[in-house]
């Protein structure tokens, strides 16, 4: 592409993360072109182009199940000629066209603004990006507060850089972070969405979420996670999360998927947890309140980060699973293991334990129940039921708490209550 680009008389240069991360010995995932031919151009040199985008006109080349990005060089300022628009100080569309030295400037952090040219096979540097990559440093272009207002998303972007690069975020683009996040509530929730998907899949969602901690982010894209962290004392809901982002981190190295219904009910459960503890303290009944938790800490969600519905159900099915635990029920047993989410629940059930030490005995009795055939599951229960109501003797010898009368949910009303 760079080379028929430039025979047919244009610059064109590699451009942007996947120069940073080969400077930094990364593998990278996307390519990205800058030339200074435009988007109709571009699309005339190449037959499998397709041009995209309102506020960033883009061409994509598309080779297989490869897409090239190709932009043409933008300018800052707009001589009445351009296309740009911007409302309440951001910026809804961008399609001002100028020279390189433009483009470099008009991009968000130095380190994204190098420029591979193939002519002489160097790496233009125009805003210091080369020696900030070899400081792993994060440094906005420009003048921090104005460019986050352009854009409030590239506050996100340099938390999940930091994260993935291991690069310290400069302290001049850091400092207005706290002030601007509430800002982020000005932006496409269905971009947040995409957006968090970015930040926790993508191999270093332990530091993505510490990041988004320490510069008062992760309170603004989820307040209720964020304020039931601050009321928990034991701080067992934090580590679940840790926890759970961890294993997450783990699976994305092994090129094993990962589901956001999985990673948003890590996210979301301090938020249930609060929900319910709430619904409770106002005298609703703890299985109803169990339930109606969930849709109440989605909705609150949904006013920030649009999370589609195929996620949010099976994301709710893997917490209101968490009650169905400590139940020794026969056939309430037989129901649990063969429900779709059950293996997700499960290893959330781990997670738990692993954060609070208090779910021991149910983590033993549902990892010997599904390792056991129907016959000798079910003969298995019968026994434990006559010995003592409808609950087994643990692995560890020890008898379980009588069965709660009718109106309790199985095991604690509140999740949390343990952790």
């Amino acid at each position: 592409m760079l080379y028929r680009l430039r025979e047919a008389g244009f610059g064109a240069y590699l451009v942007g993360g996947a120069v940073r991360d080969l400077l930094v010995a990364g593998n990278p995932k996307d390519f990205d072109v800058a030339t200074d031919a435009t988007p109709e151009q571009i699309k005339n040199l190449f037959r499998n182009c397709r041009l995209i985008g309102r506020r960033f006109r883009l061409a994509h080349v598309v080779f297989g199940r490869e897409i090239i990005e190709v932009a043409t060089f933008r300018a800052n300022t707009d001589d009445g000629t351009g296309d740009r628009e911007v409302e309440n100080g951001m910026l809804v569309r961008d399609n001002v066209y100028g020279s390189i030295e433009d483009d470099a400037i008009r991009r968000d952090f130095t380190c994204n603004a190098l420029y591979y040219a193939i002519e002489d096979f160097s790496v233009r540097d125009y805003t210091g990006g080369f020696e900030d990559v070899q400081a792993g440093i994060m440094r906005l272009i420009g003048e921090p507060e104005q460019r986050y207002r352009e854009d409030p998303v590239r506050m996100l972007r340099a938390v999940r850089l930091a994260a993935k690069l291991g690069f310290t975020i400069e302290p001049a683009t850091a400092a207005p972070i706290p002030q601007l996040a509430h800002l982020l509530g000005d932006a496409a929730p269905a971009r947040l969405f995409e957006e968090m998907l970015k930040l926790f899949l993508s191999g270093h969602a332990v530091a993505s979420f510490e990041g988004l901690e320490q510069h008062g982010l992760f309170a603004e894209l989820f307040p209720e996670s964020a304020a039931a962290l601050r009321t928990n004392r034991s701080g067992a809901l934090r580590r679940v999360i840790v926890e759970g982002l961890a294993n997450t981190d783990t699976r994305v190295a092994a090129g094993e998927p990962v589901s956001p219904a999985f990673l948003f009910a890590l996210l979301l459960w301090p938020a249930y947890c609060r929900a319910m503890a709430r619904l409770q303290k106002q005298g609703m009944p703890a299985e109803e309140a169990v339930r109606l938790a969930a849709d109440v800490a989605t909705a609150d969600q949904l006013e920030r980060i649009a999370l589609p519905r195929r996620f949010s159900l099976p994301m709710q099915e893997i917490w209101l699973m968490q009650m169905r635990f400590a139940s020794r029920q026969k056939r309430r047993v037989f129901r649990t293991l063969s429900h779709p989410r059950f293996r997700a629940a499960f290893d959330f059930l781990l997670l738990r334990q692993a954060a609070s030490g208090e779910h021991g005995q149910d983590v033993v009795f549902w990892q010997q129940a599904r390792e056991q055939s129907g016959r000798e599951l079910e003969a298995s229960l019968e026994s434990s039921a006559g010995s003592r109501g409808d609950l087994p003797v643990t692995a560890e010898g020890a008898r379980r708490a009588p069965r709660r009368r009718r109106g309790s949910p199985a095991g604690s009303a509140d999740p949390a209550a343990a952790e």
